[in-house]
Formats: structure tokens, C-alpha cells, sequence
């Protein structure tokens, strides 16, 4: 890596077809990463990584389902086919499913730990195998505050989101022997079309600053949501040099809306 950036290393970021992933595509290609665009929205990968040629950047789509394990391990050994050594992994993919536990049925509870949880041991699991022999390597995880803090209606969601930044700290104590790092980064309410399903009723930016007393969500004391960028710099930071002396670390990235008393 260079003093202010990637310096050509490969980056996989999964869920980059939009929201907060496609923001951390963005920053690390913009830092001079080659990025490994994963989604299962082929589409739209291919748009993102369209604009990161037209910026001089370097990026690559590959359509792939972070749930299905033998689809990722295959990915991750196409990737190094293609573009080289991986030395950062982005687990940013996930999806949100709401509702009270007694409305909660199974196939809902399945889906979402099957991208939000499995996809990120598919996706960590494969990197470290590349990363250990070279013995380096940065693995972020982006969670969510509502991982350590209650959220009402969304039990399966904060669970996923709470076992997958367990499980990358788990991770960064098995690796840090081999020199390879592994944070999390959560954020709280941000500026992405998620946002928008959670709070469908009115403005759901303002909703979201404003905090709801019924649902037990705080209001965020510096008055803004986080757009997908706040949390990207965030992402690169812990992938960077910059943090080279930090694992099994938590950063949670909410304005202040998670209060520690």
C-alpha cells in the first residue's frame, strides 16, 4: 500500500451494486485499489464498474451470491486468476427483513442470516486461505449498531448483524499470527434505499434523526444520517496502513445515536 492508498492491491467488496458497498468500491478504487465488484445484480455491477473505468480506475464485476459457498470459493480463485493476489476484503453485502418475532416465520429468518451471517463466513473464510500463505491482509466486516443495541422489529437483523461482528472478531485472533487484520465497521441510520424500507412512512432521513420513542431508537445527536461515504472512509481507513496496529476492533459509525452510558 501507498502512504495514500491501495497502491494496486486487489480489494473485494461484496454488495457493491449500490448503497454502502458500492460507496467502499468507489473509495478504495478512487485510493488506487483494483476492486473485485461481487453482487448477485449483475446489472448494476457492471454499471459501477463502468464509471470506475471512466474515472481511470480499476474494477471488476463479478456476479456472485455470498450465500452460496462454493459460488464464492470459486469467485474468490477466478478473482485471483484475473487481477492478482487478494489483499483487502469488504464484507459489506446484506439485507434487512422487519417484523415482530411472533410474525417472523422461518424462510425470513433463513434469508436474511444466509447473506448477512453465512455470506460473510463464505467470503472471510475464502480470503484467509489467499491471505494466510502471503501472510497479510486487511478483512473489514460492516455490521451494524443495531448488532449491540436492541431494535424493535428487527431481532433477525440485529442477530445476523451481531453474530457476523463476533465472528470477524473470532476471525482477526485466529489471524493475527499469520500478520492479517480484521475489523468491523457498524453503522447506524444511513442514506441508502435500506433506509427507506425501514422507514417508509413520511421522510425516513428525518424520521431517522429524529429517533422514535415507541421503537426504542435514539435520536442521532449530530442531526444528519450518514451518507454511503461516511461509512466507506471508515471501511478504507481499517483496511489501510493507517490502522495497521488494529483487530478485532468495532468502530461504530451512527452520529452518536448509540449512547454509552
Amino acid at each position: 500500500m501507498t502512504e495514500n492508498g491501495f497502491g494496486g492491491k486487489v480489494a473485494v467488496v461484496t454488495g457493491a451494486a449500490g448503497g454502502i458497498g458500492a460507496a467502499v468500491a468507489r473509495r478504495l478504487a478512487a485510493g488506487g485499489a483494483v476492486v473485485a465488484a461481487l453482487d448477485v445484480d449483475a446489472e448494476r455491477l457492471s454499471t459501477l464498474t463502468g464509471k470506475l473505468s471512466a474515472d481511470g480506475a480499476a474494477g471488476r464485476p463479478y456476479a456472485v451470491d455470498v450465500g452460496d459457498s462454493t459460488a464464492v470459493d470459486e469467485a474468490l480463485e477466478q478473482i485471483e486468476r484475473d487481477l492478482g493476489p487478494v489483499g483487502v476484503l469488504a464484507n459489506v453485502a446484506g439485507v434487512l427483513r422487519s417484523g415482530p418475532v411472533t410474525e417472523l416465520d422461518d424462510a425470513t429468518w433463513a434469508e436474511v442470516m444466509r447473506v448477512n451471517l453465512d455470506g460473510v463466513l463464505h467470503c472471510s473464510r475464502a480470503a484467509a486461505r489467499s491471505m494466510v500463505p502471503r501472510r497479510e491482509g486487511a478483512i473489514v466486516t460492516v455490521a451494524s449498531n443495531a448488532g449491540s443495541v436492541a431494535r424493535s422489529a428487527l431481532a433477525a437483523y440485529s442477530a445476523s448483524k451481531a453474530a457476523a461482528a463476533a465472528f470477524t472478531k473470532c476471525l482477526g485472533l485466529e489471524l493475527a499470527p499469520h500478520g492479517i487484520r480484521c475489523n468491523v465497521v457498524s453503522p447506524g441510520s444511513t442514506n441508502t434505499t435500506m433506509l427507506g424500507a425501514l422507514l417508509s412512512e413520511g421522510d425516513a432521513v428525518s424520521n431517522a434523526v429524529a429517533g422514535s420513542l415507541e421503537n426504542y431508537r435514539n435520536r442521532i445527536p449530530l442531526n444528519r444520517v450518514a451518507e454511503p461515504e461516511d461509512i466507506a472512509d471508515v471501511v478504507a481507513f481499517m483496511a489501510s496502513e493507517h490502522a495497521r496496529h488494529l483487530t478485532m476492533q468495532e468502530l461504530i459509525v451512527d452520529g452518536g445515536a448509540t449512547l454509552r452510558l
